[in-house]
């Protein structure tokens, strides 16, 4: 195989995932490890993913690209406010680029997350918005192929945005937000009870008659519906995709999302025309997405539009992981 392996991280809070491509996009080496965090933590976690996968495959490496949390610079480098992660200001693509002598590109892990799905679906002409639900919200835009990141790269950032000023307290300060309603933080802290297994926990319960389960259930798929209707108003998008832990509920997330859109378009023909609950779908739980489209970020400008092609056609196997 030329051309080596381009590697791509998704870091998480607490579990990295990656992935090795070749230059036609097949998968080489998948693995899974905890997340070690603080700055030489996430570093040492990196380090043993790129040694294990580099091991694995017995290929020299052509590029990394990672995907993690927080406000990523214009540059691809430099990674900011990785609260999650115990990081404030890290130079992670100089780090990584300095030690392992190839092309680094770091991106918001939403963003990559994004691209990978596109790759998934279609590949260089896919154009979605990837709604990410997880302890918060947020969307990663692709418009055929290529990453929306906007002005200063914070293009997708919807969480925050107040659909309801009566609405329950947000963490940013506001009531209302999209995350307040649909955000699993958010969830698990009004209804007491761990985040992992929170919003599980609220649709067993609303399905068993629980009062407040009902209302957190309706709040989730009225915030989740608004940001549907926000990305495809804002940028016409043709599919929105369901992503992130909150999503891992399934089909019943979709439905409810669905029967929001249509309770909402009752009284608007615009809104009815646009047919918004045929454009929701759901990215299956266990997805390679993120560090797919990470490894894909990281690829030189060529490369990444060869291997899409691949990865379309040969997305993560079982037996990859």
């Amino acid at each position: 195989m030329s051309g080596g392996i381009s590697v791509g991280l998704d870091l998480g809070g607490t579990k990295t995932d990656a992935v090795a491509l070749d230059a036609s996009g097949q998968v080489r080496g998948h693995l899974r490890l905890s997340t070690r965090p603080g700055t030489d933590g996430v570093l040492a976690t990196i380090r043993q993913a790129m040694s294990q996968l580099q091991e694995s495959t017995g290929d020299d490496l052509a590029s990394i690209g990672v995907g993690i949390p927080g406000q990523i610079s214009a540059d691809g480098s430099e990674v900011r406010y990785a609260v999650n992660l115990g990081l404030s200001s890290l130079d992670l693509g100089g780090r990584l680029a300095r030690e392992f002598s190839v092309p680094v590109r770091v991106e918001n892990d939403v963003k990559a997350a994004a691209r990978g799905v596109a790759a998934l679906r279609g590949g260089s002409t896919e154009t979605l918005a990837y709604l990410n639900l997880g302890t918060g919200v947020a969307a990663g835009i692709v418009v055929e192929g290529t990453l929306w990141r906007g002005a200063g790269g914070v293009a997708g950032e919807i969480g925050h945005l107040s659909i309801d000023p009566s609405g329950p307290e947000c963490r940013c300060g506001q009531r209302g937000c999209i995350e307040a309603f649909a955000g699993g933080g958010s969830l698990a802290r009004r209804w007491g009870a761990a985040a992992p297994s929170a919003v599980r926990g609220i649709i067993t319960a609303a399905e068993d008659g629980d009062e407040l389960a009902q209302r957190l259930r309706s709040d989730l798929a009225f915030g989740t519906a608004a940001a549907v209707r926000l990305l495809v108003l804002a940028a016409d998008v043709p599919t929105v995709v369901l992503g992130g832990g909150v999503s891992h509920i399934g089909e019943s997330l979709v439905h409810d999302v669905r029967s929001a859109l249509r309770a909402a378009a009752e009284s608007s023909q615009f809104l009815r025309s646009l047919e918004l609950q045929d454009r929701v779908e759901l990215l299956g739980a266990g997805s390679p997405a993120a560090s797919l489209g990470a490894a894909l970020v990281g690829m030189p400008e060529g490369r990444d539009e060869e291997a899409v092609v691949g990865v379309a056609a040969g997305p993560l196997r079982e037996d990859d992981r």
